[in-house]
């Protein structure tokens, strides 16, 4: 025991300075030059000494003045001669930069500038980035107003920790900065600087900051994502090729804007993603990680298994931040699978962009949809029967091979998703179109309850139903409605999910249907008329009531979910500033907010206390009034109550034989439909039953096996 604590006090004694220091950040800020304070200059009528910009340059030549140098908008201190260009400098003193963590330049100018620090380039306004230092007559591509005239604030340019410890140094520093014109004929020139240093202590050594001083974005403790596009805009389509850098130093570590990458360095293809929220100031995006080829590489990013297809989801008109990882994380622990998130911090071309959430796409894969691989080539036999994710959602008119449209009720829009629509062979589409019709034609016969379930898996369902349900979701069952089918060796079934996009649920809408948490969502909105059906089924609803009973005692346990929330609330709060101050929203109408909080406390509150009313109401209205125990119900396999009847051959051309193995056959009878639910033979079951059914023409048909008061089996059968 002895020998643990002097290891421990040891390490603590080596190591704990260390870690303090990696994790201290900023008491206080102070103002070390003002725009106002005095400053040498020249006007820039030619090319300055090279050396201008140095510590050590002679500047006795050059005038004096009260800094606020300029003209024409009234917001200078000394009136300077029309110029396309001017050129400023001031020295300063540093006492002790060990407890100066970083600096800030506030700039109010017109039209650009470049400012350095004892020699070296560190901001720039206006003019290119990367680019050489501007000529004395080189003018901005574009005008740029001043700021705190017209009373806005000024822009921010940080000196991050490293880049703040190799410029500044003990003593007399010296900030030169060069400002240009947009043309000799232009009615302004301002150039109104300050320079503020982040002090990690409560020491006093410098002067207080202005009135209207900000603390620009610098560290987090979110995971830090940095892209740079090179200058290109991010466009809808076609991604464009860009750089991702992932700064993640660990839990409770700090993440500096100037932190070298943690995570994935390397090359993304990036575009605009999203519908709706195309129109919104803060955008979402669609990239993937590529190798130096451009090739597709799997990687894993923030922990979240590897794989190349990645979403940025901004939330924006949820202003709460959180609907969409809230319900992913209930999905996670509900279903086989719901998109894994990461909070984040967004920064693009060192424009700070706000709180987003990294997200996986719904792909298949083992980790994501797992799913067997459909492959070009599986045109036939087991191979083509599985593989597939479909939605309902809009069409996409640019592109008519995308999907097709029901021709039944409601004629929703189904969409090929993985694979993409050309990525699927012609008979890859035929199959599932038909098998889809093939579904929907079967929920029209007057024994639906029956047959249903040859298709789709209840449990996905149900549990695929209640999440949407809980979120009274406005767009559910009508748009990003996911659904993937197995290969008929693995059941063949069509599972309902994976669950997405719940930004308008919660409340969160103010169209289409009420937003308060009482009623059903879906009897107002589903474009799948099989959707309301398969809910009518009272098995359905018994097996719903149960199992929303044995979620409401752990998963959607009210105090469990009201923890989950205030555990987001408390890990974004430092950054919820931030994201609010970038997207001035808060207390403002946004598209299609029901509430509209003046605060972010106000919106985390009005979700937590519609999400228990909601709750509650879901609690009393529940369908389903079960007499089998709920245990036993939910843990029944439907398909082993079935008979066991093998019918061959199907497809058929004129003869069919029904084989029933190992039941008894006294009161059976097995019945053909046509595709209108219309009777066609009706006859009694024997161990093997032939039947001649060549006047039949080619079509789609239904069977049922039924003894004297139930359905035992049902399906379908084709004749060539």
């Amino acid at each position: 025991m002895l020998r643990y604590q002097t290891i421990l006090s040891l390490f603590l004694l080596l190591f704990l300075p260390l870690l303090v220091s990696t994790q201290s950040s900023i008491d206080h800020w102070e103002t070390v030059v003002y725009n106002n304070d005095i400053w040498t200059y020249q006007v820039g009528s030619s090319e300055p000494p090279s050396d201008w910009i140095q510590p050590q340059f002679d500047e006795s030549n050059w005038q004096t003045d009260q800094g606020g140098l300029g003209y024409g908008d009234d917001d200078d201190n000394t009136i300077i001669p029309t110029t396309i260009s001017l050129y400023i400098r001031i020295k300063f003193e540093l006492f002790d930069t060990s407890r100066i963590k970083m600096a800030v330049l506030h700039a109010d100018y017109d039209d650009a500038f470049v400012a350095y620090l004892n020699g070296t380039e560190f901001a720039r306004g206006n003019f290119e980035a990367g680019g050489s230092p501007p000529a004395f007559d080189e003018i901005p591509e574009d005008d740029h107003e001043a700021s705190l005239y017209r009373g806005e604030l000024p822009e921010a340019f940080a000196i991050y920790p490293k880049a703040f410890d190799q410029l500044a140094k003990e003593g007399e520093n010296t900030l030169a900065i060069q400002i240009h014109n947009y043309s000799i004929s232009s009615s302004d020139l301002t150039s109104n600087f300050f320079l503020s240093l982040g002090i990690m202590d409560n020491s006093m050594q410098y002067d207080p900051t202005p009135s209207w001083f900000f603390e620009p974005f610098f560290a987090t403790e979110l995971p830090l994502l940095r892209i740079n596009t090179m200058n290109q805009e991010i466009p809808n389509e076609p991604r464009i090729v860009a750089n991702l850098q992932i700064v993640d130093n660990g839990p409770g570590l700090v993440n500096f804007l100037d932190d070298p990458a943690t995570g994935y360095d390397g090359s993304i293809s990036i575009e605009i993603r999203g519908a709706s929220s195309q129109f919104f100031d803060k955008k979402n995006y669609g990239f993937e990680t590529q190798d130096e080829n451009g090739e597709n590489n799997n990687v894993s990013l923030l922990g979240i298994p590897e794989e190349n297809d990645w979403i940025l989801h901004g939330p924006y008109s949820d202003k709460s931040l959180i609907r969409n990882v809230l319900t992913f994380e209930i999905g996670r622990e509900m279903m086989d699978y719901a998109s894994r998130t990461r909070f984040c911090e967004l920064i693009i071309n060192e424009d700070y962009r706000g709180i987003y959430v990294l997200m996986e796409k719904i792909k298949r894969d083992a980790n994501r949809v797992d799913i067997s691989a459909l492959r070009p080539e599986d045109i036939e036999g087991d191979e083509l029967t599985g593989g597939y994710i479909i939605q309902i959602d809009r069409d996409n008119e640019e592109i008519a091979a995308d999907g097709w449209y029901s021709p039944y009720g409601g004629n929703p829009f189904y969409r090929f998703h993985h694979p993409d629509h050309d990525q699927l062979a012609p008979e890859q589409k035929e199959y599932i179109e038909a098998w889809i019709t093939d579904f929907e034609r079967a929920m029209q016969q007057p024994f639906f309850a029956s047959i249903y379930d040859e298709y789709i898996d209840t449990k996905s369902f149900i549990d695929y139903f209640l999440i949407n349900e809980l979120a009274k979701h406005i767009d559910a069952f009508k748009l990003s409605f996911y659904m993937y089918k197995r290969k008929d060796s693995n059941g063949g079934k069509l599972h309902l999910g994976p669950i997405w996009d719940f930004n308008l649920g919660y409340g969160n809408f103010d169209f289409g249907c009420l937003p308060n948490p009482e009623g059903w969502i879906y009897p107002c909105i589903s474009r799948a008329f099989w959707l309301e059906k398969i809910v009518d089924i009272t098995a359905v609803k018994n097996r719903m009531y149960c199992r929303w009973q044995q979620l409401r005692e752990q998963k959607l346990n009210t105090s469990r979910l009201m923890d989950r929330i205030d555990s987001m609330y408390t890990a974004l709060s430092p950054a919820v500033d931030r994201n609010f101050n970038q997207f001035d929203i808060l207390g403002t109408y946004i598209w299609p907010n029901s509430f509209v909080g003046d605060s972010y406390e106000e919106v985390v509150d009005f979700l937590k206390s519609w999400l228990t009313a909601r709750l509650e109401w879901m609690d009393d209205n529940m369908f389903g009034n079960p007499t089998q125990d709920c245990d036993a119900l939910l843990d029944v396999n439907q398909d082993d109550l079935k008979p066991s009847l093998n019918i061959f051959p199907n497809p058929f051309t004129s003869q069919i034989s029904f084989f029933l193995s190992n039941e008894s056959t006294i009161g059976l009878e097995v019945s053909i439909y046509d595709i209108l639910g219309t009777p066609i033979v009706q006859a009694g079951l024997l161990p093997i039953k032939s039947l001649d059914l060549s006047y039949l023409p080619a079509g789609i048909y239904f069977y049922t096996l039924k003894d004297k008061s139930h359905i035992l089996k049902h399906g379908r059968l084709i004749k060539q």
